[in-house]
């Protein structure tokens, strides 16, 4: 295994690689194996979910090699490894599997010049050694040793082309001594192995000390970002990288980092003397520190997870990637049936939004192209911008903008502007983590719209199965209200109903059917009307609940429902009620007196066809309240339902029974559990 990744990495002149395996009906990969790339670099990575939206788990759920060319690529696509690794690389991912079998997955990284895309000479590198390696990992399994997880991935070093002699190593140690400045090396995990003395004279420490550590480490004020970000960017870009930094309480070092495949070369000189960089310029005052960009960054990431509509992410969005970013303005869009349409936006005032809200897409409005082939734009002054849309006239009163795309599932599904008010060049790593926050965003956003358009589903379809109105039935008057659920999608089965059965005689019925969903919610129209079926043709409520039972065990569609129904005697001014396990009424007398109505309770409708549904008969004077409800108005944790339900009838005595509207209000307003659904139904005859 060892030969073999080594010969796919040279022979396909890539500088890394990371085998994944998949353990026998695993569904996560695990990375076992790396060569030119330090396991710190690759710890976020060490086990990979075949769901995760990465290079390596696409490629083994698809069969197929991914080919990633660069950075901005990579930030489009795969927004979250973009984040961690903002740095110019290309990267190969294939699956390794036989006929019987999927093995894992090979990743093969190319430094950030390569071309952005396979020679037909690497592909082939690339692709024979695949098979090379699905094949060692078939015989493995063969043996009765498949692949398995390990904690800790083992690294595969690969031996110097060439050793130097002993005569060499000392001309080149003498060479480096006769340069100005110093010099020394570091391993592929950022380790000193070699520093000449005047290296350690300029950073201010003995060699003996300095060999095997870590500089960021061993010398307290190389502990800042820039120097690991650095580092970094050398080792995974294998590109040339510079920086200078402070070693106090007043000298500029300069440090030149020279990457390649066995480790970074690093020259140092004193920033601003003669053949040295000038020394730097204080940072200006404005604008956020990089902790302050890490704390928002970090704060967005974990605030979309959370985001549960579009105007969450809106907002979320908006309060941490604008301080985050150091910007000014912020515009989430999206098109529509050939439409611009703005979902939301900061720092815009409504009339400008009002204005370019629902316009037709043209190429003459900015940021069009975004939405329609997903690449960014980025325009540090108004120029830039003219160039592109000659036609734009400047109203916003900024001064740069970056267009970023909104990925989601490979394709655009909309923009995010963000703007600054005034000029502001976007280098490349900063190009890449603008497009990475913009593709963690897209996410969030197609998340937020399946929630919303659930969300709008479901209440449709509880509006439609709720009355829309209850009748006027002569003699009797009445007040409802219907509250859903503050959790979930924010509907449930909780219904009520008025059935109107002729001059002398009404129905009232309230239930709940268990769950906060569209489940719940489609179950409740079914119930409600059998329940509405079986009275209208005059059943007792004894009958009515017995029908409605039997209905739902014959649908069997796992989830019960309490019931409570009242045949109403306007007449006779006497009620006859049934309970299906549902919460006891109230009535309350016309002296302000109220009484708890002991119905006696049956089993839940849909657990047995042959349960019975005993009735209750009370008097029904004129000017008294019935009180039908759902145990959301009621119940809270660790209270006793009992005690509840005297709560409940301690709210109702000195209510004005005259205004029953005034009366639900107030129930509904003192319910202790906002949390579940609550339906509420009076009833007070003349």
């Amino acid at each position: 295994m060892d030969r073999a990744i080594a010969d796919v990495v040279r022979q396909s002149n890539a500088s890394g690689a990371l085998l994944y395996v998949l353990p026998p009906d695993g569904n996560a990969l695990w990375l076992t194996m790396l060569t030119g790339t330090p396991r710190a670099i690759a710890a976020p990575w060490t086990r990979v979910s075949l769901d995760d939206p990465m290079p390596v788990a696409d490629a083994v759920r698809e069969r197929r090699m991914v080919w990633v060319g660069g950075r901005e690529e990579m930030a489009r696509r795969y927004p979250r490894p973009a984040l961690v690794l903002p740095y110019d690389f290309a990267l190969a991912a294939v699956p390794l599997a036989t006929d019987s079998a999927v093995w894992g997955g090979l990743v093969l990284l190319w430094p950030g010049d390569h071309p952005p895309h396979l020679t037909a000479d690497e592909r082939e590198a690339v692709e024979a050694g695949r098979r090379r390696l699905s094949g060692l990992l078939q015989e493995a399994a063969d043996r009765g040793e498949p692949p398995r997880p390990t904690q800790r991935p083992r690294l595969v070093t690969t031996p110097p082309e060439r050793v130097p002699s002993p005569a060499e190593a000392s001309a080149v140690a003498a060479y480096l001594d006769r340069l100005p400045g110093g010099s020394c090396t570091l391993d592929l995990n950022g380790r000193i192995t070699f520093i000449t003395p005047a290296a350690a004279d300029l950073v201010g420490a003995a060699p003996d000390d300095l060999l095997g550590s870590l500089p960021w480490e061993i010398l307290p004020w190389m502990d800042v970002p820039q120097v690991e970000d650095r580092y970094r960017a050398a080792l995974v870009s294998r590109r040339p990288q510079a920086f200078t930094v402070l070693r106090p309480p007043d000298t500029w070092l300069s440090f030149e980092l020279y990457p390649d495949s066995s480790g970074i070369s690093v020259r140092i000189t004193p920033a601003g003397s003669d053949g040295g960089t000038p020394a730097p310029q204080p940072p200006p005052t404005w604008g956020p520190g990089r902790a302050t960009v890490l704390y928002h960054l970090m704060h967005l990431a974990t605030s979309l997870t959370e985001a549960v509509g579009v105007q969450d992410v809106v907002n979320q969005t908006a309060d941490q990637l604008l301080p985050a970013l150091g910007a000014q303005g912020m515009v989430l869009m999206t098109a529509e049936d050939g439409r611009l349409k703005l979902l939301g936006s900061r720092g815009y005032s409504d009339e400008l939004m009002e204005r370019f809200d629902n316009l037709p897409l043209s190429q003459d409005i900015p940021g069009a192209h975004v939405l329609a082939t997903g690449e960014p734009g980025f325009y540090a002054n108004f120029g830039d911008l003219e160039r592109t849309y000659p036609t734009v006239v400047h109203e916003d009163r900024m001064a740069a903008w970056a267009f970023l795309p909104l990925i989601a599932s490979g394709h655009p599904i909309g923009s995010l502007l963000v703007a600054y008010d005034r000029p502001h060049t976007f280098p490349p790593s900063e190009r890449a983590v603008l497009t990475s926050l913009a593709g963690l965003v897209g996410q969030a956003l197609d998340r937020a719209r399946l929630y919303d358009t659930k969300h709008n589903l479901a209440h449709r379809l509880q509006s439609a199965l709720l009355p829309h109105s209850l009748p006027d039935i002569p003699g009797l008057r009445v007040s409802a209200r219907y509250h859903p659920a503050a959790r979930g999608l924010g509907v449930g089965g909780d219904f009520y109903d008025l059935i109107h059965l002729d001059r002398h005689t009404a129905g009232a019925a309230i239930g709940d059917v268990q769950g906060h969903n569209i489940d719940a919610a489609a179950l409740m129209g079914q119930v409600r009307t059998a329940v509405h079926a079986h009275a209208t043709v005059g059943a007792s409520p004894d009958h009515v609940l017995n029908g409605t039972n039997r209905l739902l065990t014959d649908l069997d569609p796992g989830l019960f429902s309490s019931c409570l129904y009242a045949h109403l005697d306007l007449g006779r001014r006497r009620a006859c009620l049934a309970s299906a396990g549902h919460p006891p009424p109230l009535l309350r007398h016309p002296d302000g007196r109220t009484e708890l109505l002991r119905v006696p309770p049956g089993l839940l409708l849909g657990i047995t066809p042959d349960a019975r549904y005993p009735a209750l008969e009370c008097d029904l004077p004129p000017g008294c309240v019935l009180v039908l409800y759902t145990d959301g108005l009621i119940e809270a944790p660790g209270v006793d339902l009992d005690d509840a339900i005297a709560a409940l009838a301690g709210l109702v005595e000195p209510a004005d029974a005259g205004d029953l509207d005034a009366m639900a209000d107030t129930l509904v307003r003192h319910a202790p559990t906002p949390g579940d659904d609550i339906a509420l139904l009076l009833i007070s005859p003349q």
